[in-house]
């Protein structure tokens, strides 16, 4: 019984691994090592039923108001929020800044001084007479202090703190102790009133006053705010001198007629004003290398760090190597920080020797009206190159160490979701 039972079952199991009708030999046979290898048609299915089984392939992409992105959706709008509104605050507290400056900036006029330095026959020898030309100027510029109009920052300054030596007040000048000075010559109502006695033809009236200034200082100041100013004064003081001056000369009958035809000029306009600039702001191709161009070494030295950071972190990225310790990483960091600062200067520096802003003109003396004289010789170019170097550092070198302490925005949170 239990041998018939036995070849029963494996009649049975016989027929179970016989091909079925709809199969041939070729599609169950049996390789060497008792394995079934079967069609590649028969593998390709096994592989489709796998991937409708545990292996579901890529996601698809999906739409913006999908549920599954709900989670990551709340995310990128909580993040973008923040960072608008930092970005919003910061606009509000530090752009604001140059807005204020300019605010009340009529109102802060008086903030830009002028020396007025009256000489007029103070010193020998025109000390004889009674001065006309100094005593008006400076009492119609005191007056000027008590106008409600904005005004610049007139200070009557008295000749002995120059040691009665005019140039004296055109070195305070070049050495920014004021902005501008206006000088009343020791001779100017001798001359005046030596033109009218005896028909002087020579007699020039822009030497009886004269204007000192330096343009290079800052340009935008004098030609906005400066120079508006003096010049109105200027007109103000010859219109109310020339008044008075007309009227005295016409009722002293001792001054012959001939003489005040043969020396119109001492009655109109009588005094003027010499303009001395000892250092105009030129050539205009200067004006990028003071202004605009520095606003992009700042951007360089701001956003070049982000440009150098992937390649630093190359040390710390562990792979084939292992990762560097700190302080030689902190040592590297900044040499190369400084390094790149050098090079990108001495690039940016290039730029205004190319576009020939003279960088090799011979020195002049300070009191003497110069175009573009170099105090530093040939050696001006090394000079103005280490400035922006130095700049560069200022500003780059601490987004460098703040990098270094905070990282870039974003990073930390990207890590720590990461971990």
């Amino acid at each position: 019984m239990a041998g018939t039972l036995t070849t029963v079952q494996r009649e049975s199991h016989r027929s179970d691994e016989s091909p079925s009708s709809g199969d041939t030999l070729a599609d169950h046979t049996i390789n060497a090592d008792g394995e079934n290898r079967g069609r590649p048609r028969d593998l390709d299915k096994s592989s489709d039923d796998e991937e409708k089984g545990g292996y579901d392939g890529p996601p698809q992409p999906v739409g913006f108001f999908s549920a599954s992105l709900n989670k990551v959706r709340l995310e990128v709008f909580a993040l973008w929020a923040r960072t608008t509104l930092i970005l919003s605050v910061f606009i509000l507290l530090v752009l604001s800044i140059y807005w204020a400056v300019l605010f009340h900036v009529e109102k802060n006029t008086s903030s830009l001084n002028v020396f007025v330095v009256d000489f007029d026959g103070r010193v020998p020898p025109f000390t004889g007479g009674t001065p006309l030309v100094g005593p008006m100027i400076t009492q119609t510029t005191g007056m000027m202090l008590s106008a409600p109009e904005p005004h610049l920052g007139y200070e009557t300054i008295e000749p002995l703190v120059f040691d009665n030596d005019p140039l004296l007040v055109r070195q305070a000048i070049f050495d920014w102790e004021a902005y501008a000075a206006i000088i009343i010559m020791p001779n100017a109502t001798a001359l005046l009133q030596q033109a009218v006695d005896q028909a002087n033809t020579t007699y020039d009236p822009l030497g009886a006053c004269q204007i000192v200034y330096v343009e290079a200082r800052d340009q935008e100041i004098y030609y906005s705010y400066i120079l508006p100013q003096l010049n109105a004064l200027e007109t103000q003081i010859a219109s109310k001198f020339g008044q008075m001056w007309t009227s005295m000369v016409l009722q002293n009958t001792t001054i012959p007629r001939e003489n005040l035809q043969r020396v119109p000029q001492a009655l109109s306009p009588a005094i003027g004003f010499s303009q001395f600039n000892l250092r105009p702001f030129r050539p205009a191709v200067v004006t990028p290398a003071v202004t605009i161009g520095l606003i992009y070494l700042i951007i360089l030295s701001f956003f070049s760090f982000s440009f150098y950071l992937p390649i630093h972190m190359k040390f710390l990225t562990p792979g084939e190597h292992p990762p560097m310790k700190f302080p030689p990483f902190i040592a590297w960091r900044w040499s190369a920080t400084m390094m790149a600062y050098f090079c990108m200067s001495l690039a940016y520096s290039l730029i205004s020797l190319a576009f020939q802003i003279p960088f090799a003109n011979p020195s002049a003396p300070t009191t003497e009206v110069a175009n573009n004289p170099e105090p530093y010789g040939k050696g001006t170019f090394m000079v103005y190159w280490m400035i922006n170097y130095v700049g560069m550092i200022a500003l780059g070198l601490a987004c460098e160490n703040v990098a270094m302490v905070i990282g870039q925005p974003m990073q930390k949170e990207q890590k720590e979701k990461k971990g």
